[in-house]
């Protein structure tokens, strides 16, 4: 029987050498997820918004590298709290973005939407100025069309609804003064806060938001409904009539 060819260890070595530096690399988000969910549990604040839509977007897409996704979807609408104010249909014109990632990203802007009207509604809206505003920058400052809303109070200054009463353009949404008492009537309201966004941005009043304003005051004057303040949300902050002097 003829006997194996001796073997060259150092042939061998030679070439195992060369097959570990001729393998392909291994992709570079290897061991990444379990590396930013262990830093996520040391602290979430030094994070940058990228890494923390990165573990949301864990959920949604189970394998994979999804930070360039994550820096897709920041750099599309600018920020992270744009990126879940956006709408599902929005959120599906970035690739790589399916049902799953915009139901799992509409539902964090959702949740924070419940947390901040909760918030509001604990104590009189006037001593809880700082939720209020809170939560209305979080319903509105990123809408991408105009938007008015009314909050309804009751004679201890507790918000018993806040309804939509209309929706518009991406620079104006009408308002009809009759539809605004007659809703608080049916709530038995005794004040009104205003609410409505400037998609552009600028929360500075218009001209016509002045006038509508007073229209509404007048309105109320005769049923007894005081206006509180009239409130314009922009993504640069919230600018009030009353602070302002305009009502």
């Amino acid at each position: 029987m003829p006997r194996a060819p001796a073997i060259d260890l150092q042939e061998a070595a030679q070439a195992d050498l060369w097959a570990r530096r001729h393998a392909a690399p291994k992709p570079h988000h290897l061991g990444h997820r379990e590396r930013l969910r262990e830093r996520a549990r040391a602290g979430l604040d030094p994070l940058p918004d990228y890494e923390l839509l990165e573990l949301i977007l864990f959920r949604s897409i189970p394998r994979g590298d999804v930070k360039p996704l994550a820096k897709a979807l920041l750099t599309r609408f600018g920020s992270l709290a744009a990126v879940f104010a956006a709408s599902p249909e929005a959120l599906r014109t970035v690739p790589g973005v399916g049902e799953a990632v915009a139901l799992d990203l509409t539902l964090v802007q959702e949740a924070s939407l419940r947390i901040a009207r909760e918030a509001a509604r604990k104590r009189t809206v006037i001593s809880s100025w700082s939720a209020l505003l809170a939560y209305v920058r979080t319903a509105l400052a990123h809408e991408p069309r105009e938007q008015f809303r009314v909050l309804f109070l009751d004679k201890k200054n507790q918000l018993i609804a806040d309804e939509v009463m209309n929706r518009g353009t991406v620079d104006h949404a009408p308002v009809y003064p009759r539809e605004v008492m007659r809703r608080a009537l049916e709530l038995s309201a005794s004040a009104l806060i205003l609410v409505h966004n400037h998609p552009s941005g600028d929360p500075s009043p218009s001209s016509a938001d002045v006038d509508m304003t007073r229209q509404i005051v007048e309105a109320g004057r005769s049923l007894r409904i005081a206006i509180h303040d009239h409130l314009v949300v922009g993504a640069g902050g919230v600018a009030s009539f009353k602070a302002l002097g305009l009502l």
